[in-house]
C-alpha cells in the first residue's frame, strides 16, 4: 500500500481505488489533455479493501468501475475513489 493511501481504510464492502487516467487520443494521433476531456476515469487500481467476505477484488488488481459511482478523495496531490463493491463492474486481466 503507498504511504498516501496508508491514512484510508476502507470500511465494510467499500474499495479504496487509485484512479487511473487515460490518454485520449483523436483519430489522428494527436493526444488531448485532461480539460479537454471532463469525464471522470472508469479504471482504477485497487489500493485497499474492507473488511467484509464479499469483496471480489484484491489489492494490486485493475478494475473497471460505474462511471458516477464512489466518493473521490484527494491525497497529497492523488485522486482516489472510495466505492462499494457493488458499483465495481471487471476485473482487467
Amino acid at each position: 500500500m503507498k504511504k498516501e493511501a496508508q491514512k484510508i481504510r476502507p470500511l465494510g464492502e467499500n474499495v479504496l481505488v487509485e484512479t487511473v487516467k487515460e490518454q485520449t487520443k483523436t483519430k489522428s494521433g494527436l493526444v488531448l489533455p485532461e480539460t479537454a476531456t471532463p469525464d471522470r476515469p472508469q479504471q482504477g487500481k485497487v489500493i485497499g479493501i474492507g473488511d467484509s467476505n464479499k469483496i471480489k477484488v484484491k489489492k494490486g488488481q485493475k478494475i473497471i468501475f460505474a462511471k458516477y459511482s464512489g466518493s473521490e478523495i484527494k491525497i497529497e496531490e492523488k485522486d482516489y475513489i472510495i466505492l462499494k463493491n457493488e458499483d465495481i463492474l471487471a476485473v482487467v486481466e
